[in-house]
């Protein structure tokens, strides 16, 4: 049964979560709700989801958001994917780009054929045929209409919240500075009524957005939705960021860098390096980690590094009651792989198209819970693959990692790869079928047989339509400038350097 209609939304706590939810409601339902959001300048953000997805793009056309000003304002660069290193075996290198790999047909992926010709010595290594794959490892970009390249960014999350702060209140958003003394609730309902500050102010409301991080003030703290471990498959628990002077150019991609007890996340901007160590403080403790990172860096560093702990999983309910909850309030599967901002962007989405202007209802919640966890749970399993496909042996954080236990829907992925090289990707995931293919071959994971579609081809046809492809997106690439030659240009506002996306080869 549907409670009152939603006329006023308050969403509690500012930084990326709080300003991207205010941002996105106030430009597409602005007209028919009131929006709040309160924050104190006492509180600071955890603020080290600087990387993002190509997903952060949709996001800021769909909030009219021009580029170079975005970029300008959150010191941003671009980014092609990541580049993996000692992950299955110390001294291993391989990329996961956001591009297309190969071109498939209706019978079977393009890898099916490519895994063919490497049987036959035919084949180059996979990045080649991959257009972003081949410009990351060469550190060349290009962008504008009609560009090639399809990529993200990185950036400082806390100049982004600053940014969508500026948006939202030109567009009507009021902001109460203060802190949240506690919640006050319907008696019978349960439903939140307002948010009593410290100062006596009361910020009333029918709907609550909670950006308040891992406490989770009011779909924790007040409404007990409950929280779902999942440290059991993903053990990193601590986070270490450390941001530097940039000592050279910028690379388009963001470096994740395998150590004894977890991994070192490298992220350059235009004006500095996002630097961090994540961890397992089972086998790391937090001094070790600091002074690694500290050895590691390059650069003079700006912050004193400090210990972010955390728990992976996810609430059991997002949308409990009358409160959403967005970001880390909403659960948190760890940094590897960029989602976090994705996470909050899809989550605003969904409250956008099932929102509640008619009234709150158990259907329209139990909806929304449905989508997210989907969600969360197919990230969470490509996150995990990364940490249980390692041969490494060197220490006991990655021998636990190859021995845990992995959830079934995994499980399952990886025998249909390791069977006959079946890789999908299922309706509403995010990560499509050349992510997958990319980190399990990275990761060592060696198919026992492939389609038969390449075997179809004569050896000089195969050879000829990998070559084909090949020398085409080598081409594209010798044409388009450094990454930091464009980025220099693009936010000096100079005429945008165009090149046409590489022609598929003939099969």
């Amino acid at each position: 049964m549907a409670e009152q209609v939603v006329k006023k939304v308050v969403v509690a706590g500012g930084g990326t979560a709080g300003w991207m939810a205010a941002a996105a409601l106030s430009k597409h339902l602005g007209s028919l709700v009131e929006i709040t959001l309160v924050e104190s300048d006492d509180i600071g953000t955890v603020g080290v989801g600087e990387s993002t997805i190509p997903t952060a793009r949709t996001f800021n056309q769909l909030l009219g958001i021009d580029e170079r000003e975005f970029m300008r304002a959150t010191q941003a660069s671009f980014k092609l994917g990541i580049l993996f290193e000692d992950w299955a075996r110390i001294g291993d290198r391989y990329v996961h780009a956001f591009g297309q790999v190969g071109k498939s047909t209706w019978m079977a992926g393009f890898h099916h054929v490519w895994l063919q010709a490497r049987a036959e010595g035919l084949a180059g290594p996979l990045d080649d045929y991959c257009l972003e794959g081949k410009a990351l490892k060469a550190q060349r970009f290009v962008a504008g209409e009609n560009g090639p390249l399809n990529y993200a960014y990185h950036l400082d999350a806390t100049l982004y919240g600053r940014f969508l702060r500026g948006m939202s209140e030109k567009a009507g958003v009021r902001r109460v500075e203060g802190k949240i003394q506690r919640v006050d609730q319907h008696p019978e309902t349960g439903f939140v009524r307002a948010l009593v500050m410290e100062s006596g102010e009361e910020v009333a409301g029918d709907l609550f957005v909670d950006c308040t991080g891992f406490r989770g003030l009011v779909i924790e703290q007040t409404l007990k939705a409950g929280y779902e471990d999942w440290s059991r498959w993903l053990p990193t628990n601590s986070a270490v960021p450390l941001q530097t002077v940039s000592v050279g150019p910028a690379v388009p991609y963001t470096r994740a860098m395998a150590h004894t007890a977890g991994w070192q996340w490298r992220i350059p901007l235009q004006h500095r390096v996002g630097n961090g160590l994540v961890y397992c403080n089972e086998f790391m403790s937090d001094d070790e980690a600091i002074a690694m990172l500290l050895d590691q860096v390059e650069g003079e560093t700006l912050m004193t590094p400090r210990v972010i702990r955390y728990v992976t999983g996810k609430r059991r309910k997002t949308w409990d009651k009358n409160v959403v909850a967005l970001g880390l309030a909403s659960g948190f599967v760890e940094p590897l792989e960029s989602t976090s901002i994705h996470m909050i962007m899809i989550g605003v989405l969904r409250l956008m198209q099932l929102f509640p202007l008619n009234g709150v209802s158990d259907a329209l919640a139990e909806r929304f819970n449905r989508l997210q966890d989907a969600e969360l749970e197919a990230i969470r399993d490509f996150i995990v693959l990364h940490y249980k496909l390692t041969e490494r042996t060197d220490a006991p954080f990655w021998n636990h990692c190859r021995e845990m236990p992995i959830p079934d829907t995994l499980a399952h992925r990886i025998a249909l790869f390791q069977e006959g090289a079946q890789a999908y990707q299922a309706a509403g995931e995010l990560f499509q079928v050349d992510s997958w293919l990319q980190v399990m071959l990275g990761q060592r994971l060696e198919p026992r047989a492939w389609h038969p579609m390449g075997r179809l081809m004569k050896r000089d046809q195969l050879r000829g339509a990998l070559g084909d492809l090949r020398s085409n997106i080598a081409r594209a690439v010798d044409r388009m400038p450094t990454h930091q030659q464009f980025l220099d240009q693009y936010m000096g506002q100079a005429p945008s350097v165009k090149a046409a996306r590489p022609v598929a080869a003939r099969r």
